[in-house]
């Protein structure tokens, strides 16, 4: 019994090292995405913008091309809606591939969900990002939110 408890015990110490400690660029990528993503959900702009690089390319199906200005415009305007505007990535879709000697590509679904008429309105959608370690962290350059 003893030994089970211990075992139990050791192997949430290292669950809660491996999240504070990424162990590879899988979970580098997510770590950035989550944070980046707390942000947005507190509706906090000038963080949210901090992981979008000056150059980034933000392409939407339905939107065009923006770059990091419009983006952010983009962004405020949705959060001045004041209508509970929240991302959450969907479960089992995040896919990390590295590019080498630049970053990674994150592909995945995230979920975005508001409040619309008293109702919760949500919808899912398919994105690709590309990172670039720069020397003061992960910076996002591209992009691409498609399937809406």
């Amino acid at each position: 019994m003893k030994q089970t408890i211990l075992n139990a015990l050791l192997f949430l110490t290292t669950l809660s090292v491996s999240a504070e400690q990424p162990t590879s660029l899988h979970d580098e990528i997510l770590q950035q995405d989550t944070a980046m993503f707390e942000a947005f959900n507190a509706h906090q702009l000038d963080k949210v913008a901090a992981y979008f690089d000056d150059s980034l390319e933000f392409f939407h199906d339905q939107g065009g091309l923006s770059g990091k200005r419009q983006s952010l415009a983009g962004i405020k305007g949705m959060f001045d809606q004041n209508n509970g505007m929240r991302r959450d990535l969907v479960a089992g879709t995040l896919e990390v591939y590295p590019i080498k000697d630049y970053g990674a590509i994150e592909i995945g679904a995230h979920r975005f969900c508001h409040q619309e008429n008293g109702k919760n309105d949500c919808g899912t959608f398919k994105f690709l990002h590309v990172w670039q370690k720069q020397k003061d962290g992960w910076k996002i350059t591209r992009v691409v939110s498609y399937g809406h």
